[in-house]
């Protein structure tokens, strides 16, 4: 029998501030400019309503385009204007930019970046112009580019992205580069890490976080129980079954119904019963069904923290979570570290690239 339980802050986090669920963009007020004749925002799987960048109200796209268009001709190039539009602007109103550009200055805005930009902050601006599905396939075929795979970037990017985002990926990555996403995974992954990508990639997970079916959450507990703790060796298939195809919903209940029954937590039985790239899956599932805003500042401070900075996977978050749930991870990050993502950005960063990230900050905390 199904019942209804309080589900607390997973949802939150998942459903819709952790963008996984299409919300709107807002009213056509808060899109259009006054006489512009461009049509109303559509609802997106990449839009949600904790983000820090949102639709411009006083949005003219013709006005942006001659404004980015002087920003890059010419000697000498105006970064801080490139950085006002762009950071200012949702996603759906730089694509009406890109179309305007090419249409006004018959190339492609991209390409004009690329050319006039560098280094760190040419990748950030470049994927703030890209749509979010694109950006998402561009970013895990890199991962996957030249001798080894970035595996924690293909598991960042499928244990945190709804059914529909992911459909939209898989889409992206067809039509940017004529293969199956799929199959360019499985070549360059192996065994069980493989398996659980997969089913990630079949955008099949239940998403329903107002009900938690009570026998299925005791039943999982006690397959999860003689999948591991019960037995010599480890049933991997059944842990990726259950974590990687239930609710964040369902698997917090499973958790505490697994904890009465081993007085384990499931981290410490995945810490110790799994090794390598399908431990690390099996715990960010574990963490994005308690929140993805904890994983995403969690992942922040791991790429600023010690010698140097990954600034791959700092722009990655910034550009892909600022219309989801940025406003989210900054508070995480702020209780987690005790001082703010905008203050550790300005530290750990310089130049345009600072620059750029503190516009995607917004006021934050």
């Amino acid at each position: 029998m199904a019942s209804t339980w309080s589900t607390g802050g997973a949802c939150e986090s998942w459903w819709p501030n952790g963008g996984y669920a299409p919300v709107g963009c807002g009213g056509i007020g808060e899109q259009l400019a006054p006489g512009s004749d461009l049509t109303p925002a559509p609802n997106g799987a990449f839009v949600g309503s904790r983000g820090t960048v949102k639709d411009c109200t006083c949005f003219n796209v013709g006005r942006d385009v001659d404004n980015l268009r002087k920003a890059i001709v010419g000697l000498g190039t105006n970064e801080q204007a490139i950085i006002e539009i762009l950071t200012h602007r949702s996603n759906w109103q730089r694509q009406q930019i890109c179309k305007e550009y090419k249409g006004t200055c018959g190339r492609e805005l991209i390409d004009d970046l690329k050319g006039d930009l560098s280094g760190d902050f040419k990748h950030v601006i470049t994927a703030l112009v890209l749509p979010p599905a694109l950006f998402d396939a561009q970013e895990l075929e890199r991962a996957m580019q030249g001798p080894g795979t970035n595996e924690s970037v293909l598991i960042e990017i499928l244990a945190t992205r709804s059914n529909q985002q992911i459909k939209e990926i898989k889409e992206a990555y067809r039509s940017e580069y004529k293969r199956e996403l799929a199959k360019d995974i499985a070549a360059e992954t192996s065994g069980d890490f493989r398996r659980g990508l997969l089913i990630l990639l079949e955008a099949r997970r239940d998403e329903n976080c107002q009900i938690v079916d009570e026998r299925l959450f005791k039943s999982d507990a006690q397959a999860l129980y003689k999948a591991g703790e019960k037995r010599l060796g480890t049933d991997e298939a059944k842990f990726i079954e259950v974590l990687c195809l239930r609710s964040p919903a369902q698997l917090l209940t499973t958790f505490d119904e697994y904890k009465a029954i081993t007085n384990k937590t499931i981290e410490d039985s995945i810490k110790s019963e799994m090794s390598g790239d399908l431990k690390d899956l099996m715990l960010t599932m574990v963490n994005c069904s308690k929140s993805t805003s904890v994983y995403f500042a969690e992942r922040i401070h791991k790429s600023v923290k010690g010698l140097g900075t990954d600034e791959n996977t700092l722009s990655r978050i910034m550009v892909s979570r600022s219309e989801i749930d940025l406003l989210d991870i900054q508070d995480e990050y702020l209780k987690l570290y005790g001082r703010s993502l905008y203050a550790t950005i300005k530290d750990e960063t310089s130049g345009d690239y600072k620059n750029t990230l503190l516009k995607l900050c917004g006021t934050g905390n």
